[in-house]
């Protein structure tokens, strides 16, 4: 039995400190294979929308919702276990299991002895032969990128174990389109919100600042997450849909006065602000109802993000919808007029 094998890993169920994103230990060119369960090969790629200018990623307005902590996915074929038992053997036989020794490792992959996990049921786990060698298939393993704070040590937590190549395993918290989908939720990168403002420099009392966006400003960005060795993957596509307006005080008034402005089809929001528009009320603008006094408003402008997905089964949904916000200066002045 491989008991001493799993010292580091069992005297907690906190991962210990090798443990996780942040470790390289067993790295091989361009990151393709880790031997770090807080890694994932999960590869995203954007492949429409604005790739330029500033960008950053969306926040869920479902605050109760989370991308999956975990789940399985393959790690090594059977010459690429061995080329790591053999020549490396620092790593993660397991979500919570750290194997730090070639013997470890070429004692129950390569000679077939058992292994012995707390965290995997059963405890006791059977021995393979000579890596596999000459099997097509993976050496799968639980894998979660924030796994310091996976509370659940019930979960994807089996000891390194073979998969069929062509196969999905049919355990739970294996990877499906959707575990892709929104694994990519936090990989969207979308444009900062820069709005155009009419006046430009300083707004007055009780007159309408008109807010608008060009034609085009805002489009469609998509991302594509592939899990090698798989077949599975997702599509998830981000939509702006509304620009919601905060002035930074309550003495204000948004227009419309929910202070959302629709984003229309062309990407463009409300309407440029044209000389002699002065008196007019904007499709989408602010009036300020009292002076900053020195002292600037913060206005936000926050674009509401629609997401959906598609994945490789045919499968799709909905996501939260995604905010992502900016904030702007706002010096507000107030003309004096004076009575004779």
């Amino acid at each position: 039995m491989i008991a001493a094998s799993l010292a580091v890993a069992l005297l907690s169920s906190t991962p210990a400190v090798a443990f996780g994103g942040s470790d390289t230990r067993g790295g091989s060119k361009g990151n393709e294979l880790t031997a770090s369960a807080g890694r994932s090969r999960i590869k995203v790629t954007q492949i429409s929308g604005p790739t330029g200018g500033k960008r950053g990623t969306v926040s869920a307005t479902d605050v109760n919702w989370k991308p999956p902590p975990c789940w399985y996915e393959p790690v090594f074929s059977p010459a690429q276990l061995k080329d790591f038992a053999e020549n490396n053997g620092d790593g993660d036989a397991g979500l919570r299991d750290g194997w730090y020794g070639s013997k470890l490792w070429t004692a129950h992959f390569k000679d077939g002895k058992d292994a012995t996990s707390i965290f995997t049921t059963p405890s006791t786990v059977p021995g393979y032969k000579n890596y596999n060698l000459g099997k097509h298939g993976y050496f799968w393993r639980g894998v979660a990128p924030d796994l310091y704070n996976l509370d659940d040590t019930s979960l994807c937590t089996r000891l390194m174990f073979w998969v069929d190549a062509g196969k999905i395993p049919a355990v739970p918290n294996a990877p499906t389109p959707k575990t892709l989908a929104e694994y990519a939720y936090n990989k969207i990168k979308v444009p900062t919100t820069s709005i155009e403002l009419k006046p430009t420099t300083k707004s007055t009392v009780n007159l309408p600042t008109w807010v608008w966006l060009d034609k085009g400003t805002f489009r469609d960005v998509k991302v594509r997450a592939e899990l090698p060795d798989t077949g599975l993957w997702a599509e998830t596509t981000a939509k702006p849909v509304a620009l919601h307006l905060d002035p930074g005080t309550s003495d204000a008034e948004t227009t419309p006065s929910s202070g959302d402005c629709k984003i229309n089809d062309d990407g463009s929001i409300g309407t440029p602000y044209k000389p002699g528009d002065g008196d007019r009320t904007p499709p989408c603008g602010i009036t300020y109802l009292r002076s900053s006094n020195g002292t600037p408003y913060q206005l936000k402008a926050s674009i509401t993000w629609q997401i959906s997905w598609k994945g490789s089964d045919g499968s799709g949904g909905d996501l939260p919808d995604g905010v992502f916000a900016t904030t702007q200066d706002m010096n507000v002045q107030e003309i004096q007029s004076v009575n004779r």
